[in-house]
């Protein structure tokens, strides 16, 4: 199909929701992973300056139990992928999980807004690299040498989110924005659904659990497991149903 003709595009924003049916705990539920241990010890720039041995011990911790559990994608996953294998037209899928369980499924377009388990960042050059290795203080930088400069690619509270601008580039161009298993109500992914119906003039939907608080800023809304809603709306998109 020439360019010109190709359909309109589909961004798909993910949350905690759709990776817990696989087993990976949400961090704000009220076992989550934040309701035992504390987040300005572990998960902020100012505690990696202060204790960096602490904080990466306990991403190698928590690295190590989630391969540990071998978590493979669900349906919801899989039917994401599907979407883009069969869909004619754009699909980008934007997920607040740091989990690899979107490209797991097959999905090709997943931009992770909080950064991506199973790679590493150094501090002082930049370079992102795949590794699976533990990381300590002494670990060494393969791009510029540095030692200690070393950390997980993962958005640490108070730093800014990766890949908006391309984010924010497919939500302008897209004619369907989908909300999947997410609250959609921190910023700056709260503000995507207004994006996508002022600028793009799309068509909004929240699959969920249960109603958001911004549940009045979707046109539909299909609330159940994402193992059982998400597989069924796919299959409605594919067939030319883009509205209930």
């Amino acid at each position: 199909m020439h360019q010109d003709f190709l359909p309109p595009g589909i961004v798909i924003l993910t949350g905690a929701g759709i990776s817990k049916e696989s087993g990976i705990d949400t961090f704000r539920d009220k076992d989550g992973l934040w309701t035992r241990v504390d987040l300005e010890e572990v998960a902020t720039i100012e505690a990696w300056h202060r204790d960096k041995k602490k904080v990466l011990d306990f991403y190698n911790h928590t690295r190590r139990g989630l391969r540990a559990a071998h978590i493979v994608p669900n349906a919801a996953h899989l039917a994401l992928a599907r979407l883009e294998r069969d869909y004619e037209g754009e699909v980008v899928v934007v997920t607040q999980n740091i989990d690899p369980l979107h490209e797991q499924a097959g999905s090709r377009t997943v931009l992770h807004m909080h950064g991506r388990d199973g790679e590493v960042r150094c501090m002082g050059c930049g370079h992102v690299f795949a590794s699976e290795a533990d990381l300590s203080p002494q670990s060494k930088c393969p791009n510029c040498q540095a030692v200690g400069e070393l950390r997980p690619n993962i958005v640490w509270f108070g730093e800014m989110p990766q890949h908006m601008d391309e984010i924010y580039a497919a939500i302008d161009r897209c004619v369907d924005l989908v909300q999947i298993g997410t609250s959609g109500e921190v910023y700056p992914a709260a503000g995507f659904v207004l994006q996508a119906r002022r600028r793009a003039r799309a068509h909004t939907v929240e699959l969920n659990l249960e109603p958001t608080g911004n549940q009045p800023l979707f046109h539909e809304h299909i609330y159940g497991p994402a193992t059982q809603t998400v597989p069924a709306y796919v299959e409605r998109v594919l067939a030319g149903r883009w509205k209930s």
